[in-house]
């Protein structure tokens, strides 16, 4: 294993927040040269988390709090603290593990590892300003179970990771951004709208390496994402779907409508409880 790859491995590993913060910063994206040194790990891969933070199952997190109370908006800004510190990892992991890529894989990668470590550095701070910090609260390990799920498999990652997990972000951020607007928190609605910027360049980057992959294995790619989303997913799709946003991040119309046709609807939700 090279040098560069070891770094991003070491970042990977790292658990304290601001180490791994600083150790992603600090990474470079490889040369032609190195990339043909670059190893395919297949070993399971177990990202550096604070070690005070607490994973427990879905069903016992606790509810949350309505977002006009402090405690409400601690537990949302939590949670999403939660998702951009695994979006790290996640990428970190992409960049990691995955070999015989074209340079501009492991560059984007690295750059969405570098975007995900500011929108998690913006809401730690956030968090600091409401009293307490990431690790307050338990949290659960679902997107990391997709990485086990897509470990040694690229075009999978791609399907599932950007295009389904990262993907539900831009359809509920917004109406996020606004809940929080309303109940007067400008400066978290303000990192929500950063975060919701970046990230649709994120799931364009998934989608754009999702077709690369499909195309280099000569499946379509259209039928290969329901293929993979079917075998590795255990979720819902759950609606309303961003469309426009979506759209500018590479879905195609007609993947749209598909996803549309198995989305639960917002009152199917609601009475799941």
């Amino acid at each position: 294993m090279n040098q560069v790859q070891a770094q991003i491995g070491a970042a990977l590993a790292a658990t304290d927040p601001l180490d791994k913060v600083r150790r992603v910063q600090a990474l470079v994206a490889p040369s032609a040269t190195e990339l043909t040194h670059w190893e395919i790990v297949t070993v399971p891969r177990s990202p550096g988390r604070p070690t005070r933070l607490r994973l427990v199952a879905p069903r016992e997190l606790p509810r949350r709090r309505a977002l006009g109370t402090p405690k409400g908006r601690f537990a949302l800004l939590h949670a999403l603290a939660h998702i951009e510190f695994n979006a790290i990892n996640l990428a970190l992991d992409a960049a990691y593990a995955f070999a015989g890529m074209p340079p501009g894989f492991y560059s984007d990668w690295l750059q969405v590892a570098r975007e995900e470590a500011l929108h998690f550095s913006l809401l730690s701070q956030r968090l600091e300003d409401l009293g307490g910090c990431y690790g307050d609260l338990p949290a659960h390990d679902g997107l990391w179970e997709a990485a086990r799920a897509t470990a040694d498999d690229a075009m999978a990652r791609m399907a599932l990771v950007p295009r389904v997990l990262e993907a539900r972000g831009l359809d509920v951020t917004p109406a996020l951004r606004q809940r929080l607007q309303t109940v007067g928190d400008a400066q978290s609605a303000a990192i929500l709208e950063r975060i919701e910027a970046d990230e649709r360049g994120h799931v364009a980057i998934g989608s754009r390496w999702f077709t690369y992959l499909a195309r280099r294995a000569g499946v379509d790619p259209e039928a290969t994402f329901f293929t993979l989303l079917d075998r590795h997913y255990r979720g819902r799709i759950l609606g309303p779907l961003a469309r426009e946003a979506r759209l500018q991040a590479g879905f195609s119309v007609r993947e749209l409508d598909l996803l549309e046709a198995r989305a639960v609807r917002p009152e199917e939700q609601r009475s799941d409880g």
